[in-house]
């Protein structure tokens, strides 16, 4: 995960494996895996969290990251009430892929994402709406 987060994250700094092995032994995280991609969840009091999605990137869109969101949803249903997720506010292609799965704009976390070498990058929060 680690490996495959830095190339999917170039200009951001990358979680460590010791980060991914912490995050996924916590209770209520949940990972949702492909050959090329995963995403990583937190599911606590009707509340889910997207806390990172990563797709290789020779094989971006090509239906990875929509698979992974989907399957993400699906075990939400009847159980919790709303999903979040934090995402670079210049990284257009992903928010078209949440807005088209429903999400909405909810606020803006000013210079959130460290960047190599450029300058911060906002975030966008945006959430949906499960019940």
């Amino acid at each position: 995960m680690a490996q495959l987060h830095g190339a999917a994250f170039e200009h951001e700094r990358s979680w460590s494996a010791e980060e991914f092995a912490t995050l996924i032994a916590q209770p209520y995280t949940n990972a949702f895996c492909a050959p090329d991609g995963f995403a990583l969840t937190r599911t606590l009091a009707g509340e889910s969290e997207l806390l990172t999605l990563a797709v290789d990137p020779a094989f971006r869109r090509h239906g990875i990251a929509r698979g992974l969101l989907d399957r993400w949803l699906v075990t939400l249903r009847d159980t919790t009430d709303t999903a979040f997720l934090e995402v670079a506010a210049d990284n257009t292609g992903a928010i078209a892929l949440y807005e088209k799965l429903g999400f909405d704009r909810a606020g803006l976390r000013r210079a959130y994402y460290a960047r190599k070498n450029r300058p911060a990058a906002d975030a966008l929060i945006m959430t949906k709406a499960l019940t």
